[in-house]
């Protein structure tokens, strides 16, 4: 069965979990990793990401990630209606009937929630299971301190990955290493782990029908808040209005402006382990910014 598909054993498990019978499916983008449906469930109407064997643990860890989200009770996440089992795993959650969001007001409301988010905290460095960053496995075991975790975690797991997978350059492989080994001195003052989403691009945020954020698809574990902001520097799509909302309700502390590209390493190396070399001029103006 190829991934992505509707087969009998999804719309068996999606009978069981809603008590109606399956009635007309759309399929929908469900972004770089997995096909999805829009289908209709009795009165309700369900968001369905479809996999093939062996992507059952992805949609567990997804799931977790966005109770664990909504546990914080201050940012809408859609709620998560069931998770499919082997053979045929599939994750069901709320539709959202979304909106641009893409006015001052709308980007204002996400960076006063996401800083409420960073605000609810976690319990340590790292998280209670591993879980994926688009399809790159993040090792969440804890660690006792920021520095060890960002180095020990995220860069050197993935830089290894990058290299074997895609040849990185001996210099650039190097550079991060170095990197990684003084991490306690560029990481910043020490903060309590934040409640991070993790994987925070502009496709994975939405604004319901009344302009709320919603956040999808996180990869969430607790670490510093710089993290996410450096990721949606990266990629664009959100407003000066946000980050100033953001700054207003949670200043961020001295020097961050410089440590934006040390904190979009991560999402590049996972870009170059996804997609390839045309990534690596990315990854290597980063690195030159880090000093």
């Amino acid at each position: 069965m190829s991934r992505g598909a509707l087969s009998p054993a999804h719309l068996q498990q999606l009978r069981e979990a809603s008590g109606h019978a399956p009635g007309r499916a759309r399929p929908i983008g469900g972004g770089d990793s997995f096909a999805a449906v829009l289908i209709e469930l009795g009165p309700q109407t369900w968001f369905v990401k479809l996999g093939a064997p062996g992507d059952a643990a992805t949609f567990e860890a997804e799931a977790d990630g966005l109770r664990w989200l909504a546990e914080a009770g201050v940012i809408r996440v859609p709620q998560v209606h069931a998770v499919g089992r082997e053979p045929a795993p599939l994750l069901a959650l709320e539709a959202i009937a979304a909106r641009p969001g893409d006015d001052d007001r709308s980007q204002a409301a996400l960076g006063h929630a996401l800083a409420q988010l960073h605000a609810a905290g976690a319990p340590g460095f790292g998280h209670r299971r591993d879980n994926v960053c688009g399809r790159v496995a993040q090792d969440n075991r804890t660690c006792d301190d920021w520095p060890t975790f960002f180095a020990t975690r995220r860069l050197l797991p993935l830089l290894r990955r990058a290299r074997d997978e895609t040849g990185l350059a001996p210099p650039l492989v190097h550079a991060i290493e170095s990197i990684a080994a003084t991490a306690a001195t560029r990481v910043g003052p020490p903060e309590p782990p934040s409640r991070l989403h993790g994987d925070l691009w502009r496709g994975n945020v939405l604004f319901d029908a009344h302009d709320r954020p919603v956040l999808i698809d996180p990869a969430v574990y607790g670490g510093h808040r710089e993290v996410d902001l450096a990721m949606m520097r990266l990629f664009g799509g959100f407003a000066p209005a946000c980050f100033a909302a953001y700054e207003r309700a949670a200043p961020l502390a001295a020097g961050a402006s410089q440590r934006v590209a040390l904190y979009q390493l991560v999402p590049l190396l996972v870009h170059v382990i996804m997609f390839g070399g045309s990534w690596t001029a990315a990854l290597r103006r980063a690195v030159a910014a880090c000093g």
